[in-house]
């Protein structure tokens, strides 16, 4: 009997049939306020993975996934981003290819069928797809009865599956998540964490997903990328992590 976590074997059954790499990272740095405030010597993350990248506050977090949302320009290093460099093309042109979830839901002050068809229209996305992809979203999220509630009315979990919704509705070749649940009571947490560790496999979703909560990271995470004082210290599968450790300040952090 296969003992593996379903949302593994379907990225291990993803990957075998793409064989590809949605980013490739290598020797990056980013300053912030002056100073180096990431570096990361090689990250690559696969086709239909969920990579979580997981440390303390003040780690890089953040700072890793804004580079990648090229909202912050590298000092030096490379990103490539399905197969060629992410600035050989325009910063607006490869946001459209990306999905972008944040803290905070940041709607607008209109329906749930508005906010994630939002997206879908500025677009150009023709109008007789844009209803079956909302309908299919809403409902995978479990939000298919709040279509015509205004955002205003909505429930912070609430709030988050539609943030998230109009960001899968666009189909985005990487899916960034800023901490999407840090500010949801634990029971709203877990039941998205739970929904979302069945969703981004079963649709192939390449994910990053940035974490300070090492339960979170390992419950949704096919790996686990460990950021300790802006420096990418080990990436490998929760169990390859438990035990093998690369370095003591990673098992310190691990609780080893």
């Amino acid at each position: 009997m296969d003992n593996k976590p379903k949302g593994l074997q379907n990225f291990q059954m993803l990957d075998a049939k793409s064989g590809g790499l949605v980013l490739q990272i290598s020797d990056l740095a980013v300053k912030r306020g002056g100073r180096i405030a990431l570096e990361v010597e090689m990250l690559n993350v696969h086709k239909g993975e969920v990579l979580a990248v997981v440390g303390p506050n003040g780690a890089g977090k953040s700072t890793l996934l804004l580079t990648l949302a090229r909202l912050l320009k590298p000092e030096r290093g490379e990103i490539w981003f399905n197969g060629q460099p992410a600035s050989a093309e325009s910063a607006l042109h490869y946001r459209r290819r990306i999905g972008l979830v944040m803290q905070d839901p940041l709607l607008f002050d209109m329906s749930v069928y508005e906010n994630v068809a939002s997206g879908l229209k500025f677009r150009g996305v023709p109008k007789n797809e844009i209803a079956p992809r909302i309908e299919k979203w809403l409902a995978q999220l479990g939000i298919s009865h709040l279509a015509k509630r205004r955002a205003s009315e909505l429930s912070g979990g609430e709030g988050q599956r539609v943030s998230l919704a109009r960001a899968l509705v666009l189909d985005p070749e990487l899916l960034l998540l800023d901490e999407p649940f840090s500010a949801l009571d634990s029971p709203t947490r877990t039941r998205l964490i739970d929904d979302l560790g069945c969703i981004l496999p079963e649709n192939g979703v390449t994910t990053i997903f940035i974490t300070h909560d090492l339960a979170e990271a390992r419950k949704l995470g096919n790996r686990l990328a460990i950021l300790l004082d802006g420096k990418l210290m080990q990436t490998s599968t929760p169990d390859e992590l438990d035990n093998l450790p690369l370095d003591p300040a990673v098992a310190a952090f691990l609780g080893i």
